[in-house]
């Protein structure tokens, strides 16, 4: 089996890590398994290895599924470059391009349906389940334990997650459900973290040492700085001894705006970029293009925005010119060449691609993007930078948790080229030194299932399987398997038994 992971190592520009290697040997070894590691560390290569292993075969297919059409596009484009477009395929949904080839690129939803069509699957190896944390979000989770249920049992699976503190327990369901699985954790950051607070024009670090980082304890500077600027909206100090804490019966006052310009040009000063800018809205991230435009930033030398201009008149050279006032194609150009760009799904899906081109070879200095860019897309920064702690979840704005936090965070630092990552959070006077300290102190979270049935799975399940066969689905779902351990391992075992009579 070392034999297989030595040519594969071979084909590459960096030597395995100690868990990639091992990883690739659960696979040579035709078991599956998960991998949970930070971004950025390269699981990615783990999943590259069971393309690789079976392409050196004379037959066999490989699926790889990701929560994003972006990300799907992205793995697309890689692979092509890699295997050649004969032997790669896209399935999105809205786009099919070459579905019977032996490696085809899809969404997790695409993949689950192909399952209730009862595709013929006999051909298929593996199937790599890229981001599979997904399966905690309450909206699509359900999808991924659905294709982890369904699969047939000769498909071997290559489960790509964030870190998370029980990874041992999914292993054990996944193992419990189509055996033969081992499970594999990397909690080392390939690049260190450190993490700060941008308070006015201050930027402050938010943990004095790696110890009061594991005890969620902000600087005492983060603390006297923020009392000094005022206190968070609700909350007032009390006085006497206690004065560093919080309470909340104070009236609410205004938030405080963030002054992007000022902010992008303290991180120039800092050093800190090319930088990630999350936003939480798409309409956010292209205000925020504008505003630096406005106040003629720019962050490119005269040979970068040559090289700029090259690069877009390349990749837009297909549009009708009649096209591009339509699209807003000249200021978006401008952005560019000043080095500054947006990044989301309401994009032209050609304009996303420069946008990841220029950042990639670092002529985009600043990329405003929605979280989507934290899900895999290759675009590693310097620094991120999170305007907000709060998002729109579809029903309500909520606070991101520590798990969303440490995702967003993890495309700081870039391997081979930082010794360390930067997160800035920019202080807006919502949050308490405090509460920002414990979301970016917890490093790992608890992966929940989010499964529940819903009418449309039920008549698909009973369906296909009958009210027998529909029970048993749902006792080996890993939401059961974490309420009852031992009644998911009793309904896989007389499920095994039974499809082999």
């Amino acid at each position: 089996m070392t034999l297989a992971v030595d040519a594969f190592a071979r084909t590459l520009s960096f030597p395995l890590d100690p868990f990639q290697r091992e990883a690739c040997e659960v696979i040579a070894d035709d078991r599956s398994v998960l991998v949970a590691a930070p971004t950025g560390a390269g699981k990615t290569a783990v999943a590259e290895f069971a393309m690789f292993h079976t392409m050196e075969a004379p037959s066999g297919r490989v699926f790889y599924t990701t929560p994003m059409k972006a990300l799907s596009n992205q793995k697309y484009r890689e692979l092509q470059q890699r295997y050649g477009a004969d032997s790669v395929g896209l399935l999105t949904g809205d786009v099919a391009i070459n579905g019977e080839a032996r490696l085809v690129v899809m969404t997790t939803e695409v993949l689950r349906n192909m399952l209730y069509e009862g595709r013929d699957l006999n051909e298929l190896e593996f199937v790599v389940l890229d981001e599979v944390h997904f399966l905690a979000d309450r909206f699509r989770g359900p999808v991924w334990e659905e294709v982890i249920i369904h699969l047939p049992k000769h498909v071997r699976l290559v489960l790509l997650s964030a870190t998370v503190s029980n990874a041992e327990e999914f292993g054990d369901w996944v193992d419990a459900v189509r055996g033969n699985t081992s499970v594999i954790v990397s909690e080392t950051r390939p690049v260190p973290l450190d993490s700060h607070v941008l308070v006015g024009r201050r930027l402050v670090e938010l943990f004095e040492s790696s110890k009061a980082e594991r005890q969620n304890r902000p600087s005492r500077e983060l603390v006297d700085v923020v009392a000094g600027q005022g206190l968070p909206r609700g909350r007032t100090r009390r006085s006497g001894r206690n004065s560093k804490r919080w309470r909340s019966d104070a009236r609410p006052r205004r938030t405080r705006r963030v002054h992007r310009p000022e902010t992008v040009e303290l991180l120039g000063q800092s050093r800190l970029l090319p930088a990630i800018w999350f936003i939480f809205s798409r309409a956010g991230c292209d205000d925020a293009v504008r505003q630096l435009v406005n106040h003629d930033v720019r962050l490119t030398s005269a040979e970068e925005r040559a090289i700029i201009r090259a690069i877009v008149d390349e990749r837009t050279a297909t549009l009708p010119d009649e096209d591009l006032a339509v699209l807003g194609y000249w200021e978006w150009r401008e952005s560019l060449e000043r080095g500054v760009a947006a990044h989301h799904a309401g994009l032209l899906p050609v304009f996303k691609e420069v946008v990841e081109v220029l950042f990639q070879r670092r002529l985009v200095k600043v990329v405003f993007a929605t979280e989507t860019l934290a899900l895999g897309i290759n675009m590693p920064a310097r620094s991120v930078v999170l305007e907000q702690l709060e998002k729109f979840n579809g029903q309500a704005r909520v606070r991101i948790t520590p798990g969303e936090y440490t995702q967003l965070t993890g495309r700081a630092g870039r391997r081979g080229i930082d010794t360390d990552g930067h997160a800035v959070v920019v202080w807006t006077g919502e949050s308490t030194p405090e509460e920002i300290a414990s979301l970016a102190s917890r490093r790992t979270y608890p992966l929940q299932s989010a499964f529940k049935p819903t009418y449309n799975m039920a008549v698909n399940l009973i369906d296909r399987l009958g009210v027998a066969g529909t029970r048993e689905v749902l006792e080996t779902s890993f939401a059961q398997f974490q309420a009852d351990r031992s009644v998911v391992s009793l309904a896989a075992g007389v499920q095994e038994q039974r499809s082999s009579l």
